[in-house]
């Protein structure tokens, strides 16, 4: 008897271990509403890549711990044909900014700086001719939050192609004294490069380390973010390295860029990286929001960095220690943009779904900070949803299937797609800016016939489509008018 209460109670152990198990290691990755969402962002930036007449884009989407989706759309080497995928290394340019705020919170974690520090207490060399003295000198929180009154470039024209002339620290120093504060310190918002790249210089200063080596050591190898570099790496431009493209001009064409160097500048615009490792730094970020189990950086200290330490006057902008901040359908969000010669990207983190969007591509001109926000805009319903156990799951009839694809809308717009949505079907015009908005719910009536799901829940006008005689679908018919499907 004792032996049987033993083998029952090991048992039960065992289905509880299980059990606790399955809970922590809970995946939503697979979740049929996931995957609707991410079927919609892929039909929808496959259609921007070529409307846009994009040259290459890498996306990912994270939640918590789980990396939900990665891949890319288009060509990084457009001339080779060369897939642009979730290990396509970009320039990051901005980005850069969070981990050079990243190594100065170490430092100030450490007691080896303050944030109220006048700059010249660390760089000795800092003599910017400061034209409003009453006012006090730029601190090194002014220069996290682009407050600090400095102008908002080194006085060298190195985002002027098609040879960018970036310079050195040396070349820099040498500019410095000639150079005036814009603006009083700590009385408005100036975005500020040359206040980033002091901020890389106070790092090598203060650790003894030149500042990629630093970065590279208590920040990217702890993140194992092995694809990231405080430079552009020119021995793999063209094949791991994307190749960067211009603004369409008014031809409506994208040129190629030649590759820059960021040099010194770095700290505010140098790094490259993949979607992949921006994926790693933001589920570290909702890691250490939640625990303190990291050594790089104080779960306290994040959370400073995320708070909002400067808003300017009309309340617009708001920035935190390094990070953006905004506030969108009441929720707050943190991040930050990347615009180099050739790259636009953005990285944006909504804390408290533990989202972030990634969006990386190899040309200007380009929203990517829309892009990211959109599909946030996406996704985060789907996870919601996912994450709730008792949503129950809503899969389209198989019957329905042969509707799905894209049905030509010219001469007025590109096209309309057709995809599942919600266990139904539903239908987005492309190119499409804000997706979710623009998307329009269908309902099935009978036979080949649906009707439009208004905003406000009643039923709209048909939508019927033609099939042939051996049942495939061929075109669309809506407000009397037809569309033939052309994939």
């Amino acid at each position: 008897e004792k032996m049987n209460m033993l083998k029952f109670f090991f048992s039960a152990l065992l289905i509880l271990s299980l059990i606790v198990g399955a809970d922590t290691n809970y995946s939503i990755k697979n979740n049929h509403k996931i995957k609707e969402a991410i079927n919609l962002i892929q039909v929808w930036m496959d259609a921007q890549k070529d409307y846009e007449e994009i040259p290459g884009i890498s996306m990912a989407i994270v939640h918590d711990q789980e990396l939900l989706w990665s891949g890319g759309f288009g060509f990084s080497n457009p001339s080779k044909k060369t897939p642009a995928n979730s290990k396509t290394i970009y320039s990051i340019c901005s980005i850069s900014k969070l981990f050079t705020s990243i190594a100065i919170l170490q430092l100030r974690d450490q007691e080896k700086l303050r944030l109220s520090d006048p700059l010249n207490k660390h760089l000795s060399w800092y003599n910017i001719n400061n034209i409003h003295t009453d006012y006090g000198k730029a601190t090194i929180k002014g220069i996290l939050t682009h407050s600090s009154g400095l102008p908002r470039e080194s006085d060298y024209p190195y985002w002027t192609g098609p040879d960018f002339p970036f310079p050195n620290s040396e070349e820099i120093q040498k500019k410095l004294s000639s150079q005036n504060t814009l603006y009083p310190a700590d009385k408005y918002f100036q975005y500020s490069n040359l206040g980033l790249t002091l901020a890389g210089e106070i790092v090598s200063e203060i650790s003894g380390l030149k500042f990629d080596n630093y970065v590279s050591k208590f920040i990217l190898n702890p993140l194992k973010m092995r694809d990231t570099r405080t430079y552009m790496p020119k021995n793999i431009y063209g094949k791991k390295l994307a190749i960067g493209h211009t603004a369409k001009n008014r031809n409506g064409t994208r040129s190629p860029v030649p590759l820059f160097d960021a040099q010194d500048i770095s700290p505010a615009a140098g790094f490259s990286s993949t979607v992949d490792d921006l994926a790693k730094f933001a589920s570290w970020q909702f890691r250490q929001l939640e625990n303190n189990e990291d050594d790089i950086l104080e779960s306290n200290t994040l959370r400073e960095m995320h708070r909002v330490h400067w808003l300017d006057d009309d309340w617009d902008p708001a920035w935190g220690l390094g990070f953006a901040i905004w506030r969108k359908n009441g929720k707050k969000f943190v991040g930050h943009g990347g615009s180099c010669p050739g790259y636009r990207s953005s990285f944006i983190l909504q804390p408290d779904s533990k989202i972030s969007t990634i969006f990386m591509t190899n040309t200007s001109g380009v929203d990517a900070g829309s892009y990211a926000n959109n599909i946030f805009a996406i996704i985060s319903p789907a996870v919601a949803a996912a994450s709730d156990t008792n949503s129950t799951e809503k899969f389209l009839d198989p019957i329905f299937e042969k509707y799905i694809g894209s049905y030509l809308e010219l001469p007025w717009w590109g096209e309309l797609a057709i995809f599942p949505w919600e266990g139904e079907l539903a239908a987005l015009y492309l190119p499409a800016q804000n997706p979710m908005e623009d998307l329009m719910k269908l309902k099935h009536i009978e036979g080949n016939t649906f009707k439009r799901i208004r905003k406000d829940g009643k039923m709209g006008e048909e939508i019927i489509f033609d099939t042939n005689a051996d049942g495939i679908v061929t075109r669309l018919w809506r407000h009397s008018n037809y569309n033939p499907k052309i994939r």
